[in-house]
């Protein structure tokens, strides 16, 4: 058992706090911007809240943060209050938000000055894979610290692994958002198109799920597409945000994203028609009602 803060509690932090408390049997305090939610998380499962990430994070041998930005990010880490200015060396800070790569390597220097030691480990699953504990981690980081992390983050995940250096956890779920967003436009594309042409949809779905076409998209959000039902899972403001970190990135490393500049634009579309809120599925609402 390790004694563990967990910073954020939106969605996908309150669900995972859960498990480090349950499943993994730490024992775990909480910090939640909005107080109220972290005194009903301590009251849920036994454990206990802070009235600031610096007095969560005192003691703790891990520090857990999933919060909004890289704003977000720097203020609960390293602002007056922040997680840092609370934390012995020796123990680890391990970042589950979604943030740029620059963001984790500022974290790891600081880190490094105090003898802590950092891990970027942004997580993909969605709130479902959160609920379940059963997230996809992708961490950046040195190896020992890694090792002595990973048996904690594996009370909210199915996979975990080291993908290189501070930042290469960032990098690593940079390519993840890529590969979905050019999916689900491919995925929009194809079910309008079916629907255009007059086919039974659902057994369109039934049959090419079976074969190269199919991916957890297409199993899990292309039957609510062409109902066009989007209130489920990722926000299209969050996948907006994460789409910028990439196009940043990209100008960093030279990689050309011509797919992703579009989608980006299509989801830009979406929020002009209200749908910050709609899960990210929704690029088929444009084709739709065009």
């Amino acid at each position: 058992m390790a004694k563990v803060a967990f910073i954020g509690l939106g969605v996908m932090g309150y669900p995972m706090a859960g498990h480090l408390k349950n499943k993994g049997g730490h024992d775990v305090t909480v910090f939640n911007r909005t107080a109220a939610k972290a005194d009903k998380w301590a009251k849920e499962f036994g454990g206990t809240a802070a009235p600031t990430p610096k007095e969560a994070a005192q003691g703790c041998d891990f520090v857990f943060m999933c919060v909004g930005n890289d704003d977000d990010l720097r203020e609960v880490a390293l602002g007056d209050d922040g997680a840092l200015h609370g934390m012995e060396k020796g123990a680890t800070l391990i970042d589950n938000t979604t943030a740029s790569a620059d963001a984790a390597r500022e974290l790891y220097a600081a880190c490094q000055e105090k003898g802590v030691g950092f891990i970027d480990a942004p997580v993909s699953g969605g709130q479902a894979g959160a609920e379940n504990g059963a997230l996809t981690v992708m961490c950046g980081g040195d190896e020992g610290v890694y090792a002595a992390a990973e048996p904690v983050i594996e009370a909210y995940a199915k996979s975990c692994k080291l993908m290189g250096e501070s930042g290469a956890g960032q990098i690593t779920k940079m390519v993840n958002q890529i590969c979905i967003a050019g999916l689900l436009q491919g995925l929009s594309e194809g079910m309008n198109f079916g629907q255009k042409a007059g086919l039974d949809m659902e057994k369109v779905i039934d049959v090419i799920s079976k074969g190269a076409a199919g991916s957890w998209q297409m199993e899990n959000r292309a039957s609510t597409m062409v109902q066009g039902e989007f209130d489920f899972g990722f926000a299209v403001d969050w996948i907006k945000k994460d789409l910028a970190i990439c196009l940043a990135e990209s100008k960093n490393n030279g990689a050309r994203l011509p797919v992703t500049a579009l989608v980006d634009q299509m989801y830009s579309q979406v929020q002009a028609r209200g749908g910050n809120r709609w899960d990210t599925s929704s690029l088929i609402h444009l084709l739709q009602n065009d």
